[in-house]
């Protein structure tokens, strides 16, 4: 795919990924955003690599990853700013289905992937498609997505790289948006999340 056309998608994306963020938690037009969301990233993904077939590797990635954010959502309770872009976040978890946003979040990850690691990977390089992962997430307005994106992206792209394919860092990416949205709630209750 030509780069004008996968910054075209990239944007468009973008777009949709910001709008499904600013729609009211469990909302009709958030779940047709982000499926828009991912339809977007995967029809922009082509056919994309698959690399090798190593399964535990990116599984105990996405779990450590998790116990990184966790013991930083520890910290990032004390901190007002970033107290409120994570419940911003996890308002969708609090007010919407339980197993429509678990299907969203995990569906939007994997689409993520294969786009973001896939065709931008392709066309752009580790470090170029990186720095779009991370542009795309500011249009989310959200601090602590933009910090995940910087930090998650980059693993991302070191397992990429690894592998030869987009396998590793999709598993990772889904273990770790489950655990996520598994736990972090419990974290940033709604009542706590209005200060």
């Amino acid at each position: 795919m030509k780069k004008g056309l996968l910054a075209g998608v990239t944007a468009a994306g973008s777009g949709l990924l910001g709008a499904s963020l600013a729609s009211r938690p469990g909302s009709r037009r958030f779940h047709v955003l982000t499926a828009s969301v991912a339809a977007t990233w995967f029809a922009g993904a082509g056919p994309v690599p698959r690399g090798r077939r190593d399964v535990v590797q990116p599984v105990l990635a996405g779990a450590g990853a998790f116990g990184v954010f966790y013991g930083g959502a520890l910290v990032a309770r004390r901190i007002p700013l970033l107290r409120r872009a994570i419940a911003g976040v996890l308002g969708h978890a609090h007010h919407g289905s339980t197993p429509s946003v678990a299907v969203t979040t995990l569906v939007t990850g994997a689409a993520e992937e294969f786009f973001f690691r896939g065709a931008l990977y392709d066309a752009f390089g580790p470090r170029r498609s990186t720095a779009l992962y991370v542009l795309s997430t500011t249009a989310t307005r959200n601090p602590a997505l933009v910090l995940a994106s910087t930090l998650m992206g980059s693993l991302f792209a070191v397992q990429r790289g690894r592998s030869g394919g987009v396998q590793a860092p999709v598993l990772t990416h889904v273990v770790w948006s489950a655990l996520m949205l598994a736990f972090m709630p419990r974290l940033f209750p709604p009542d706590q999340n209005a200060s």
